[in-house]
């Protein structure tokens, strides 16, 4: 696979031209731009730059706005619905975030959702910057009904999205950040393997037929492949919990669920809680508590050749302090799709 190596300020600078150029507001692109390099750094390029090229389609069509309004179509001291209105999805999350986090100052926990909100990048970063300020958090998207690409153990046709959920907590270090799909494989992943000109691992697809196949080109044929369910030969757990968030969340924001309707576009349904443990039986408790565990399973007696045991996240930040010391690589397809995008507007 050929790849280039670019610093984290270049492709800053470049996403954020490019999604300007085409229609964005300054700041907005600005916003942007930073979101997807900062999962560049950590090491998601499937929520990369890799979806500036596609950014640029959405706001070209109109289905991306990029002074979209935030629209509270209702809200109690710990409950928020909201209309994203095709905004961007990093910034309408910024706002939902601030707007939820008050809320849990005051009430302990609040639950807010949003619908028809552009796609939201990489659940950790918003859970992350939750636990950074002292607070818990839980956040799931669907893909409002449109995107159905994972398939119910057994079949061989696609029901639901990956479905992502990310949980983050505060502890007396780094928050511990989980962020999975409900699916083998991120959506994404799939795109960038495709770019790369590089096989799948097994247990992410099968063919139309219900065969496993590794070719990544083959989720872009129609029919095309479908991706497996979390848990290989345990795969109903994984497809149960896209499933029952694909309801929560589509149910609460006022989008839709698969199947979608001809008129329902294809966009992010957010849910989101906070709890804040001040209100609850402390932080000090909270963080004693999480420190403790997080310790006491660091601890275990590792297999020969382990050196460490790693907890969700340690990687993406070992990630991101090797790539910003020695620069992002991108496959030459990635690259490709960026630089012709900019010269499609004289950049």
């Amino acid at each position: 696979m050929a790849t280039t190596t670019h610093t984290a300020d270049e492709l800053r600078e470049l996403a954020s031209r490019i999604l300007a150029a085409a229609g964005a507001n300054q700041n907005v692109a600005d916003v942007v731009a930073a979101s997807l390099v900062e999962s560049n750094l950590c090491g998601h390029d499937s929520h990369g730059v890799v979806r500036v090229p596609e950014y640029v389609g959405l706001l070209k069509s109109g289905a991306l706005v990029s002074d979209a309004e935030f629209e509270v179509i209702s809200e109690t001291d710990s409950a928020l619905v909201a209309d994203a209105k095709n905004g961007f999805g990093q910034i309408q999350m910024t706002t939902l975030i601030a707007r939820l986090s008050t809320k849990a100052d005051n009430s302990g926990i609040a639950c807010g959702t949003l619908k028809l909100c552009g796609h939201v990048g990489r659940l950790g970063e918003w859970v992350e910057k939750v636990a950074l300020a002292g607070q818990a958090a839980l956040l799931a998207v669907n893909d409002n009904g449109v995107l159905k690409c994972v398939a119910p153990p057994g079949g061989v046709e696609p029901r639901i999205s990956t479905n992502p959920i990310a949980v983050a907590v505060p502890t007396d270090a780094e928050p511990l950040v989980l962020d999975i799909s409900t699916s083998a494989v991120a959506n994404g992943k799939i795109k960038v393997a495709h770019n790369s000109q590089v096989d799948c691992p097994d247990g992410w697809l099968i063919d139309p037929d219900g065969n496993p196949t590794n070719d990544p080109s083959l989720r872009y044929e129609d029919p095309p492949a479908t991706i497996l369910p979390m848990g290989g030969d345990q795969g109903y757990k994984g497809f149960g919990l896209g499933l029952v968030f694909d309801i929560l969340i589509g149910g609460l924001s006022g989008g839709a669920c698969p199947p979608a309707g001809d008129d329902d576009p294809d966009c992010n349904n957010v849910l989101m809680l906070i709890w804040n443990p001040d209100k609850f039986h402390g932080s000090s408790h909270f963080m004693g508590e999480s420190a403790k565990l997080v310790d006491y399973v660091r601890s275990v007696k590792r297999k020969p050749g382990v050196e460490a045991i790693r907890l969700p996240h340690d990687r993406s930040r070992e990630t991101h302090q090797l790539r910003s010391r020695e620069g992002i690589p991108l496959d030459d397809g990635t690259w490709q799709a960026l630089t012709d995008t900019a010269k499609s507007f004289d950049l």
